[in-house]
């Protein structure tokens, strides 16, 4: 039915997903009109699309919503139920079928989204269709969803412990010594896709790993804190929890389980890098015992730190460095070939799971290294953070293109630029065993400013914070 005054989509339809306001954004009717667009962008009349939804109150009726819209221009609707993003990527990749997941990841509860994949787990951005859908449902909002003649039908399937099994398949984890972790799951979507992976709850063997569950209970207000693991505050449970029950190891998930945060047996955050470097390092290794010629590439965007290009070139293999989001990282994975790719925000990409992003499949790799070998994980850690890094800095800026000019002129004579994702600034040291860095990325959706440095120091690197933060605030 069409509206006088339907709902702009254009504030809500990000990069890469959709992300809006239950109610006043996401509403059934905008979202039975996202489902049929979707199938018109993905040519999906007559053929199978997969849905799943996180734990979030409104994700059900969404889902429902959306299959309503996508049956009624012809696709074949194919209702997975609850479960992980990752989970959605591996029916995509496995029944080969675009696939939509009705989740917010690790944005608060009065929030909603959806993260759309092509057949075979294969990302949609703005630039490569998710444009054509907003189009399309806009278009459907203002004058009604027109049926074609044969409509969808639907049907329901349970992925879980395919899923489950196909992760034990990647990484072997039966043989590991025996170790403790504890799993804060944020009462996100970890509490079921944990129990099923590194337990038995999906039928398959019993793992030498002791897990110690964390808020497992699905729940879509997030009743205990939020489930944003890059926020430090959101890991302060689990870090008392490693202590109190002397675990040897922590992992922390995000709301729909694709990404996958760890700590340390004293309770410190290992950072995502060199969670990437020690995943790249076993990857590398892997697939050059299976190919003993010919390259082997691995992605990792331009914020990760230095140690994960060092690391892979180590082992033999091309670093490609690349822009900052998945989207267009799963897309740099198919054109490169590459075998595995690494983000700062704890995003992992993997060659053998259809180039998508899988942190439960990262803490899996995580675990076999760890348990395959005596030293406690904060060796490792220290191993693989031998630099000093800032972290993500947001600052409230309102003319990005000025203060990136500011940083340009205060630098210009000590440093190389490159725009490859904003302004990467690189300093020009003599000292071979000294350097730093600094990326400004101005947020998709907000008026800021990210910054970034990584330095051979620590206090190399609050020197050049600071004077970066000075110029940018200024």
């Amino acid at each position: 039915m069409s509206k006088a005054n339907p709902i702009d989509l254009t504030p809500f339809i990000k990069a890469y997903d959709v992300r809006g306001l239950v109610g006043s954004q996401l509403t059934a009717d905008v979202v039975e009109a996202l489902g049929a667009a979707f199938v018109d962008e993905v040519d999906a009349a007559g053929s199978e699309i997969i849905v799943g939804h996180d734990m979030r109150d409104s994700s059900p009726g969404f889902a429902a919503a959306f299959a309503a819209g996508a049956r009624a221009r012809g696709g074949n609707v194919v209702l997975i139920g609850l479960c992980s993003t990752d989970e959605t990527y591996y029916a995509s990749g496995a029944l080969n079928a675009p696939a939509a997941m009705f989740t917010a990841s690790h944005n608060p509860a009065t929030y909603n989204g959806i993260k759309f994949s092509r057949a075979g787990a294969q990302g949609i951005s703005f630039k490569t269709g998710l444009r054509s859908i907003r189009d399309g449902a806009q278009k459907y909002l203002a004058s009604g969803i027109e049926p074609v003649a044969q409509s969808g039908s639907q049907r329901e399937l349970d992925v879980l412990a395919d899923y489950a099994g196909y992760l034990r398949e990647l990484v072997d984890l039966r043989d590991i010594r025996p170790i403790r972790v504890v799993v804060d799951a944020g009462n996100g979507m970890g509490g079921m896709t944990v129990p099923a992976v590194l337990s038995t709850a999906a039928g398959l063997s019993e793992l030498p790993i002791e897990i110690i569950p964390m808020y497992f209970e699905l729940d879509g207000t997030f009743p205990n804190h939020e489930a944003n693991p890059l926020e430090p505050a959101n890991i302060v449970d689990l870090q008392n929890a490693v202590l109190k029950h002397g675990a040897d190891a922590g992992l922390a998930f995000d709301g729909d389980a694709d990404r996958c945060f760890v700590v340390d047996e004293l309770g410190n955050p290992m950072s995502p890098s060199a969670v990437a470097a020690v995943v790249a390092l076993r990857e590398i290794q892997r697939v050059r015992a299976l190919q003993p010629e010919g390259d082997i590439r691995v992605i990792h965007n331009l914020i990760t730190s230095r140690i994960v290009p060092e690391t892979i070139i180590a082992a033999g293999a091309i670093p490609v460095r690349t822009n900052v989001g998945h989207s267009l990282i799963k897309d740099q994975m198919a054109a490169t070939g590459a075998i595995f790719g690494g983000e700062h925000s704890a995003h992992y990409y993997f060659r053998d799971f259809w180039g998508a992003d899988n942190g439960m499949l990262a803490a899996m790799h995580l675990l076999a290294e760890f348990g395959s070998q005596p030293e406690p994980l904060s060796v490792i850690s220290q191993r693989y953070s031998p630099y000093a890094s800032s972290g993500e800095i947001n600052s409230v800026v309102e003319d990005v293109a000025g203060a990136t000019a500011r940083i340009r002129q205060a630098f210009s004579a000590e440093a190389e630029f490159d725009e490859l994702d904003g302004l990467t600034v690189t300093g020009i040291i003599d000292n071979p065993e000294s350097f730093w860095w600094f990326n400004v990325r101005a947020s998709n959706t907000e008026p800021l400013l990210r910054l970034n440095v990584e330095a051979s120091s620590a206090a190399q690197l609050e020197t050049i914070r600071d004077r970066a933060l000075e110029i940018i605030r200024a």
